[in-house]
Formats: structure tokens, C-alpha cells, sequence
């Protein structure tokens, strides 16, 4: 623990405090950190043998960052994590614009104070938290944005234009001793990048002709999509040459993977009134809806598919299913493959298609949907392990589901249909009425998909027969 009782510059130095620049910090605690077997990143799924062991070398080879990635592969959340590696707390000068080295401070208005007050310079405390900070990359960002500008109130009080004391500074200087992230960065205008690539190259600051040395303590990383990061796209060379690691993100490689996102990150509704139960093909269903469009040729792929497509998927999943427990008085809680159309609007909302005819664009998500369903059945379960199921429907058998039905509707279904109740028990071994309801739904549609029963949509209901 870092003794923080230190006020001013003298107390500090009495205190043995070192300063070490913001990369130098990093790495010792990475260092650290790694000799402890810490977890670093907690909450990242899935990069645990690609991303993140290219990032510690790059933090402790002191380079500069990019991470590489289409929308929805936590590339933000790395950078925002880490601050994790930073010190909890850190001096910095008082009273100045810009957090300030103590022992050695770069701007005009630090340098006046140590000068004037000498070891007696008050000193403050800041959280690791307050040092960083992060801007989204638009065309319209300038250089009053990111370096600075001249005040004029302060050229109204009497100053100079030449005066360093005119100016203020803009949100890497106000980073510094800190981590800035800039997210989309082929996004910024190339004036601009220039701008940022003189700050990282050679610590030179120019705010409307007056040139300022300012050797600024700042790790700067920064975030784009691959299509736009190249020779090609609208990066500027020196700047792409500049970063040390060109980190590539990705989306989770296994469904397992796909699943925690989408457990850790959704909402639900949680409370004593209502038990949400989700199986397990229902999860996977989800996950695989996503993992589908990935590959979708109907699907742009230069954007994307986001986690967040999951995410919203499933919460729009157990929405549907907590309407229905509410509208049919049940207490527990189970989505089933009749609520799979429900998912609809948010699916919309974070798939971009490529050009397809007017009116194809549900046709498309309803593939997707079907898609999903077949495979997560084919996974876990044989048609040939269903012969009974598919024979009792063959001698006239016919049963009717919907998202309206209640749990126990289905407990009179099983009864009806030999060789389902076994097949349920496979699937959902032991479990309550409503998560039976789900994997009846489940097997019927999978015996569908696998063109071994017909199904007809009626109102409000769907009749499954031979």
C-alpha cells in the first residue's frame, strides 16, 4: 500500500516515493502480477490463448498498442482494463492544468510552481481510475480536441499569443502520466492524425504556430476495424508504422465461449416472484443464431456480427418467456423454440445485410433461426435414436404447441406420443414441467428441420404430424 500522507514535494521525497514513466509502471506490475499468478482481464472470454498473451509482451516490450477488430470483440474493454496495471494511486502536482510529475514537471504553469514554492509544492493523489481517459474518433474531432488551443481569456487578461501560460490543453495532455484510447482511428481526419503521430514520434505540441515542447508521459492506444486499417484504407503510413503491436481481435472461437458472454453480460429479470431457468439447447440455440450470421454470405461481414447480437438475442429470449409465465400465472420461467420469433426485432437491430430483394430481408433471419435450431439438434441428439417418436407420428399421432401454451398442456402431449416422454428424458433429465415443455418443442422442431415431420403454422399455435 502506497503511504498517501504525503502533501507536498519534500514529504514526498522523505517518503522514498519513486516516479516511473507511465510504460515502466505497467510492466512492473505486469511483472509482478504475472509472478503471483494473478488473473489479468477479468471478464474477457476467450482470448486467454490468442489476445492476451500477445498483449502482455506488448506491454513488456514498452510498444505502442492497436487492437485490431470488427465491432463487438471487447476492444475497448481491454484498454479500459488496463488501468488495472497502473499504481492504485499517484502524486501529481496540485494546482496545475495537466497532472504534473512532481520531481520533474514539463509544462510552463508546473514548472512556475515548483520554481516559486521549490519542496513546497503541494502534491495530490490521484486514482488510478482518473488516469485515463478515451475519445471515439469522428471526422469533425480537432486539434483543440485532442493537443489544444489557445485561450483568449487569457490572452484578455494580458498575455502574449507566444505564451505557453495562453494556451489550454486538450485530452492527451490532460492524460498524461495516464493511458488515452482512441477508439475507430482511421475515422480522425488525416490532418489529424498527423497531429497525433507528431505527439507520439516526437513530443512536439503546435497550437496555431506556436511550437511547445512537451515531452509528454502517456500511453496511447488505439482501436480500428481491420478493413479500414491499411495501405488502402484511411490510415496514414507513418502513423500505422508508428505502433509498436498490431494486436487482431476476435469473436469467441468456441460456443462455450459465446454462452458466458452472453450469461455474464445479459439482463434479466431476477426476483423471488419468478424462477428463470434456461436449458441448455436454448442457450446454445442463441449462440449458434450468431455464430450462423458470421458466416452468413446474406450477412455484411466487413462490419461484423457483435457478441452484442447474442447478448440481445437472449435477453429478448427470456422477455418473451417472462411474458408468458406473467400472462399464464406460472412462476417458473423457461424459453422454448416457439419464442425463437421473438428475437426477431433484436436480431434486426445487429445484423447488417448485404443487398437483398425487398422483402427477403426475414427470410433471411428466419434461415438463421431454423439454421440454429437444426444444428444444436444434430449435435445433441439421433434421428435414429427418435425412430419410436417418428413412428408414432406415422401411425396418425399430431400435437400442437405455441408460446402461448401452458407447461402442463404438454404433460397431456407426452402422453400422447409414445417414445417422447423417453426422448425428453434425455434431453432434460429430471427436470420440472416447463423445462420438459422446452425440450419437447425442441425435439419436434429438430424432427421438423430434419424433414421427418411436417409442421403447420396455425394462429397462435403450431400442429406437428407425420
Amino acid at each position: 500500500m502506497v503511504d498517501r500522507r504525503a502533501t507536498n514535494v519534500r514529504e514526498l521525497r522523505e517518503a522514498g516515493y519513486e516516479t516511473l514513466p507511465v510504460r515502466e509502471e505497467l510492466r512492473r506490475n505486469l511483472i509482478a502480477g504475472l509472478r503471483e499468478g494473478r488473473e489479468f482481464f477479468p471478464g474477457i472470454v476467450g482470448y486467454g490463448e490468442t489476445v492476451l498473451p500477445r498483449l502482455q509482451n506488448a506491454i513488456l516490450s514498452a510498444q505502442d498498442i492497436i487492437l485490431l477488430g470488427e465491432r463487438g470483440q471487447a476492444k475497448t474493454r481491454i484498454i479500459r482494463a488496463l488501468t488495472e496495471l497502473l499504481d492504485e494511486w499517484t502524486p501529481v502536482l496540485d494546482g496545475v492544468e495537466i497532472p504534473e510529475n512532481p520531481y520533474a514537471p514539463i509544462s510552463a504553469p508546473g514548472r512556475s510552481l515548483v520554481e516559486e514554492l521549490g519542496e513546497s509544492a503541494p502534491v495530490r493523489w490521484m486514482h488510478r481510475t482518473e488516469r485515463y481517459a478515451e475519445k471515439l474518433a469522428t471526422p469533425d474531432i480537432t486539434i483543440a480536441d485532442l493537443i489544444g488551443e489557445i485561450d483568449p481569456i487569457k490572452v484578455a487578461e494580458g498575455r502574449y499569443l507566444s505564451d505557453e501560460l495562453t494556451m489550454h490543453y486538450g485530452l492527451i495532455p490532460h492524460t498524461n502520466r495516464g493511458i488515452f484510447a482512441i477508439n475507430e482511428l482511421p475515422d480522425l481526419a488525416e490532418r489529424i492524425q498527423v497531429g497525433l503521430l507528431t505527439v507520439m514520434e516526437e513530443r512536439d505540441i503546435q497550437i496555431r504556430g506556436h511550437k511547445v515542447r512537451l515531452p509528454l508521459d502517456v500511453l496511447i492506444v488505439a482501436t480500428a476495424n481491420p478493413e479500414d486499417y491499411t495501405n488502402r484504407g484511411r490510415i496514414i503510413t507513418p502513423l500505422k508504422d508508428r505502433y509498436g503491436s498490431q494486436i487482431r481481435t476476435h469473436y469467441p472461437q468456441a460456443i462455450e465461449d459465446e454462452i458466458a458472454i452472453m450469461e455474464a453480460e445479459g439482463h434479466s429479470y431476477r426476483s423471488g416472484e419468478f424462477e428463470v431457468i434456461v436449458p441448455e439447447h436454448m442457450k446454445e440455440i442463441v449462440a449458434e443464431i450468431t455464430r450462423l450470421a458470421r458466416r452468413s454470405p446474406d450477412v455484411n461481414q466487413r462490419s461484423g456480427v457483435s457478441v452484442r447480437a447474442s447478448v440481445a438475442n437472449y435477453e429478448a429470449l427470456l422477455a418473451n418467456a417472462l411474458r408468458r409465465a406473467i400472462r399464464l400465472g406460472e412462476r417458473v420461467v423457461v424459453p422454448r423454440v416457439s419464442d425463437l420469433p421473438f428475437v426477431m426485432p433484436s436480431l434486426q437491430g445487429k445484423v447488417e445485410l448485404e443487398t437483398v430483394e425487398e422483402g427477403r430481408d426475414e427470410q433471411v433471419l428466419e434461415r438463421l433461426l431454423q439454421g440454429a435450431v437444426v444444428a444444436v439438434f444434430n449435435r445433441h441428439c439421433s434421428v435414429s435414436d427418435l425412430a419410436p417418436v417418428i413412428d408414432a407420428f406415422a401411425e396418425g399421432a399430431a400435437v400442437e404447441t405455441g408460446e402461448n401454451l401452458p407447461s402442463v398442456a404438454y404433460g397431456a402431449l407426452l402422453a400422447d406420443v409414445a417414445g417422447l416422454p423417453d426422448a425428453v428424458d434425455e434431453v432434460a433429465p429430471g427436470a420440472p414441467p416447463a423445462v420438459r415443455a422446452s425440450a419437447v418443442e425442441f425435439l419436434l422442431e429438430g424432427l421438423h428441420l430434419n424433414k421427418r415431420l411436417n409442421k403447420e403454422a396455425l394462429p397462435g399455435r403450431t400442429r406437428y404430424r407425420a
